[in-house]
């Protein structure tokens, strides 16, 4: 095992793994005040410590964070016992599977930082054919703790406070490489923890690593092994890949490999269908570019709700397909069932309900504007888009910007114009008129004090009434909206 002392990290001349480690230098550095100061109270336990994978990668690529990660061969209780007297705050969430984390305010590069510390104590864990939580024993040495680790970037660590480089897997060569292995064969590898084929994918769209060939050839035999984890852990990795840097590369490795058939089946769906303007080879390819799109219009950086929105957003389309007369392909009201469909799957993914109600919303309403046309809309139909969008109004906007794929320029710029467009009535109708808030302009009180009635459905009606009034002329005087409810009143009551 290539163990070695500080020298193994300092700097040495124009080699790429040498960048590497004067990376890792400087991000050590920055930590050591606290990593330090916790690894010499295990020492004076009579215990180990080092950190470990994400975070020794993470220092070598010159991107450590405040999220540190540090392995043991003390036992949980043990951990707590060192760590309470220490650290800031203490949690137990995750000590069921030997992971005791913590908080520890202490110097950082420009100013004093808050770490957010997780130790676990060295351990192996295993799927069986039936569970679907991993089985978890303890190790009593590294080298055991590294070889069940997911990759070979992720199975490095540098042992405190000496700093001793341990790396038996060669991960700093598939680093400087940028490639994906699995310590041992990855069918051992996926059969530990079936979700480390997600993963993959998620780490290649993170770190734009390329998968290698022999992992993926383990993804696509083992795929329907997916299916022992659970949703919920499914649904936190794919979070991880839809919000990464390079999410094409992540999904389409999914897709690729059959992993997306398990989780998502809706996304390689796509690729047997062709969209009605036959501007694209697929909607699948589409689909990836209206994603990227959307990214590149975010303002404040990655947003969930819009990427998701985005990735799904046609998925209706293969239940919608029909063979017109004139050749041409439709996907009538595929926005409507795409929208229950959105729901159904982020259902069973156990996202909140809130996410899957503006996901699912948005898919709905991303065809709307294709109304529009050339600004035909009066300015209760702008009305009722915003009212509509709600508090997604903004989210909309980009989602139905991204959704303009063609290689058409003139068209592409036309369609660009009559958005700008309408983005500037809804402008200007906000400077008159609170849209993003539109109420009647008389209230449920007021209803019943008017028509001289008590709380039921009646009030309701009227409000709706109002309500559809407000929309169609804009803000009404208190006698026009008076006299407007009592003609409303005096029709109910012949009927």
């Amino acid at each position: 095992m290539p163990n070695a002392n500080n020298d193994s990290l300092a700097p040495q001349p124009t080699t790429e793994l040498s960048q590497a480690q004067r990376r890792a230098v400087s991000e050590l550095l920055r930590v050591s005040p606290v990593a330090d100061d916790l690894a010499r109270r295990f020492q004076e336990a009579g215990f180990t410590l080092a950190l470990v994978g994400g975070s020794v990668r993470d220092a070598l690529l010159g991107r450590l964070g405040n999220d540190l990660d540090f392995t043991t061969d003390a036992r949980p209780q043990d951990v707590l016992r060192i760590v309470r007297p220490w650290a800031d705050a203490v949690w137990e969430v995750g000590i069921a599977f030997g992971t005791v984390g913590c908080r520890k305010r202490g110097p950082g590069a420009e100013a004093v930082q808050d770490y957010q510390i997780e130790i676990t104590t060295y351990r192996s864990e295993a799927y069986d054919r039936t569970s679907r939580k991993p089985e978890v024993s303890y190790g009593d040495s590294i080298e055991e703790d590294l070889v069940r680790r997911d990759f070979t970037v992720n199975a490095m660590a540098v042992a405190l406070p000496q700093k001793e480089f341990i790396d038996p897997h060669h991960g700093l060569e598939d680093l400087a490489a940028r490639v994906l292995r699995t310590p041992g064969t990855p069918e051992e590898s996926f059969s530990d923890d079936p979700l480390r084929m997600m993963r993959a994918a998620r780490f290649a769209a993170q770190l734009d690593f390329e998968v290698a060939p022999e992992v993926v050839a383990a993804m696509t035999a083992m795929s329907e092994r997916i299916d022992i984890v659970s949703a919920e852990r499914v649904r936190d990795e794919f979070n991880k890949l839809v919000l990464a840097s390079q999410p094409r590369k992540g999904l389409r490795l999914l897709v690729d490999t059959g992993l997306a058939a398990r989780v998502l089946p809706e996304l390689p769906a796509l690729r047997l269908e062709r969209d009605e303007h036959h501007r694209h080879k697929d909607v699948y390819e589409h689909t990836l570019t209206v994603l990227e799109q959307a990214i590149d219009l975010e303002d404040e950086g990655p947003d969930l709700v819009l990427r998701l929105a985005a990735l799904l957003h046609d998925i209706g389309k293969p239940k919608t397909r029909r063979f017109e007369k004139d050749g041409r392909v439709s996907f009538h009201h595929h926005e409507v069932v795409g929208a229950k469909m959105t729901k159904y799957r982020m259902t069973r993914l156990k996202y909140s309900n809130e996410l899957v109600k503006d996901v699912s919303r948005l898919v709905e309403l991303h065809l709307r504007f294709h109304g529009y046309g050339t600004g035909e809309w009066t300015d209760s139909a702008v009305r009722r888009y915003v009212r509509d969008a709600g508090p997604l109004l903004d989210r909309l906007h980009k989602l139905t910007r991204s959704d303009c794929t063609t290689r058409n320029r003139r068209k592409a710029n036309a369609l660009a114009r009559a958005y700008d467009g309408l983005e500037e009535r809804i402008a200007r109708l906000q400077e008159q008129e609170e849209l993003d808030a539109i109420r009647p302009d008389l209230d449920g009180n007021e209803i019943m004090e008017i028509l001289g009635i008590g709380p039921g459905p009646q009030v309701g009606q009227a409000y709706k009434h109002l309500l559809e009034l407000r929309m169609e002329h804009g803000p009404m005087e208190r006698d026009a909206a008076v006299t407007a409810l009592k003609e409303w009143w005096a029709e109910q009551s012949r009927d």
